[in-house]
């Protein structure tokens, strides 16, 4: 009797930003979604892959560390942003994509960054709560975090908090709010994650490691 068809590897990627650059390296390294996944108007989360026994979900980006975490997928593309602000014990980030690059800041109103002295409090409206104390502890300066989830750059001249944390590519969006970024938290790349079990006990898991690692190394040398 034949043996069992192993179940799917389920790969995890994350709306928005990171996805239109991974596309082309997720095909390269073998993960290419069906049609259905390109069609805008699909309100489906799952998909099947072609020419592969994989499928891949399309949730948001926090989302696709915690799903790898706790192995209900076995891999996935997020940003390092994530990665960090989570600090999940069994997620492994085993090769930067060098895609997907902006940085974390902290940004306040246009102006305020001239104030005399620091404070040793301060309101900061951020979705990265965990990084954000991280940092502003570093600093000597306790922050009480706002968690928002958008509309960040609203807070300060709402009175919600004195500063923002939030990922920065341009500083168009900032700037046309009246915000000028004052420091800077972390570099963002996207990563490709893992998670650690399946590392230790799926092979499928280790060779798309290896070839995603392969395809960054390739395109360096190039």
């Amino acid at each position: 009797m034949r043996g069992a068809m192993p179940e799917p590897l389920t790969f995890a990627v994350p709306k928005g930003r990171i996805l239109d650059e991974a596309l082309p390296l997720m095909a390269r390294a073998g993960v290419m979604p069906e049609a259905e996944f390109h069609d805008k108007h699909s309100r489906a989360l799952s998909f099947a892959c072609e020419d592969s026994d994989m499928r891949v979900i399309r949730v948001r980006a926090f989302d696709v560390a915690t799903f790898v975490a706790h192995g209900a997928a076995q891999a996935g593309i997020v940003g390092s942003d994530v990665v960090e602000e989570f600090t999940y014990s069994d997620l492994y980030a085993p090769v930067d994509l060098d895609i997907g690059h902006c940085r974390l800041s902290v940004a306040e109103p246009a102006g305020q960054e001239q104030g005399i002295g620091t404070p040793s409090h301060l309101r900061v409206a951020s979705k990265y709560p965990s990084l954000t104390r991280r940092h502003f502890e570093s600093l000597g300066i306790q922050a009480e975090v706002v968690k928002l989830n958008g509309a960040m750059e609203l807070a300060p001249g709402l009175g919600l908090a004195s500063r923002i944390v939030d990922l920065v590519s341009t500083g168009r969006t900032l700037r046309d709010n009246g915000l000028v970024e004052t420091g800077v938290i972390l570099e963002v790349s996207a990563r490709l994650i893992v998670n650690r079990a399946a590392l230790k006990t799926d092979e499928r898991v280790g060779a798309l490691v290896e070839r995603f690692r392969a395809l960054v190394s390739e395109r360096k040398a190039a």
